[in-house]
């Protein structure tokens, strides 16, 4: 074995290659753990999923409705109504609705957040068009449901107890097409596709 020292240049290749694998690996898991990180924590709005609402109590909460497109969506995207107040732990339904107005499929995914964040912990959702991918025709328009409820817990939080008005945001961002449409979309684009294909 050599006792020879590592050359200088060869050695700052291999320190910069580590740094490089590090934060390589480090911006890859850094979605799924702070994903992870909100829903155990509450932190940044994160949200329960519920099978059900626990039943309602006297105290009441105005939920208020966000909805946005992130850049390059072509939808629109809009609450059906702004607000609504419920009895903390009463179980509520709100419609989306969403619009493609181009010529062409598109497929997206809703991220959400929920504010204040100290709310987040204690705003659970039975059921929402966000659990899933949403694929919509040109021309095509969908109301899209969400039930909810506020878990009464919030009134034990200290942060969290005065919060009189809860908003839930969300953002649509579009995203590849699943297989079968994908086919259909080449089609469309090549003209190949008639109406009745379509049906």
């Amino acid at each position: 074995m050599s006792d020879t020292p590592m050359d200088p240049k060869r050695k700052t290749v291999l320190q910069l290659c580590c740094v490089i694998l590090t934060m390589g690996t480090l911006a890859w898991a850094s979605v799924p753990l702070y994903d992870l990180f909100c829903r155990m924590t509450g932190w940044g709005g994160a949200t329960d999923v519920a099978e059900a609402a626990p039943g309602a109590i006297t105290e009441e909460v105005t939920v208020r409705f966000d909805a946005s497109n992130a850049a390059g969506m072509p939808w629109e995207f809009t609450p059906v109504e702004m607000k609504q107040r419920i009895r903390i732990g009463e179980e509520g339904l709100a419609f989306y609705e969403a619009y493609n107005p181009t010529d062409r499929v598109i497929a997206g995914t809703a991220s959400f957040n929920v504010s204040p964040y100290s709310a987040g912990a204690y705003f659970s959702k039975i059921q929402c068009f966000c659990f899933e991918m949403q694929v919509l025709e040109p021309g095509q328009r969908v109301s899209m449901p969400v039930s909810y409820f506020v878990e009464p817990e919030i009134l034990e939080d200290a942060d969290a107890r005065f919060v009189k008005t809860i908003t839930l945001s969300y953002t649509f961002h579009e995203t590849d097409l699943p297989e079968e449409y994908s086919s259909e979309q080449a089609a469309l684009e090549t003209g190949q596709v008639t109406e009745t294909d379509l049906n």
